[in-house]
């Protein structure tokens, strides 16, 4: 990903945060976990960070298995559409997009849980714990 997508999605993000959660915006509640990509440290990136003044968990070095994704989203997408067959692209994507959408309603609380715990046991290991 590179800094102008995700430059476009932070700038998303802090609108969709202003606009659903509004007392979080305001009393500046809510973090963004942000990890050692490239993109996410440009001056692009900074400066939005810093001109809208979000706090960010920043991501221990050499820790690539502290992504919510890794641990939470990605296998739990796999596990919902292992074995289905699909006639096309759009027949993955679409149900993915279903697939997704149910996941992220019913539980990506527990993969901030889990990263917490993760973000512990490297803070213990001073960031050489890798869960592999």
């Amino acid at each position: 990903m590179n800094k102008e997508i995700y430059f476009d999605i932070l700038y998303h993000l802090k609108d969709a945060v202003r606009r659903k959660h509004l007392n979080k915006c305001r009393t500046k509640s809510w973090f963004l976990v942000h990890d050692n990509a490239p993109g996410h440290w440009s001056v692009l990136v900074n400066d939005f960070i810093a001109k809208h003044n979000m706090t960010i968990l920043v991501h221990p070095p050499y820790s690539p298995n502290l992504t919510p994704a890794s641990y939470y989203l990605f296998p739990q997408l796999k596990s919902a559409l292992k074995w289905q067959c699909f006639c096309d692209a759009t027949d993955i994507i679409e149900n993915a997009m279903e697939e997704l959408t149910r996941l992220l309603q019913n539980g990506f609380q527990e993969c901030f849980q889990h990263l917490n715990s993760h973000w512990q046991t490297c803070i213990v290991a001073q960031g050489g714990y890798f869960e592999g």
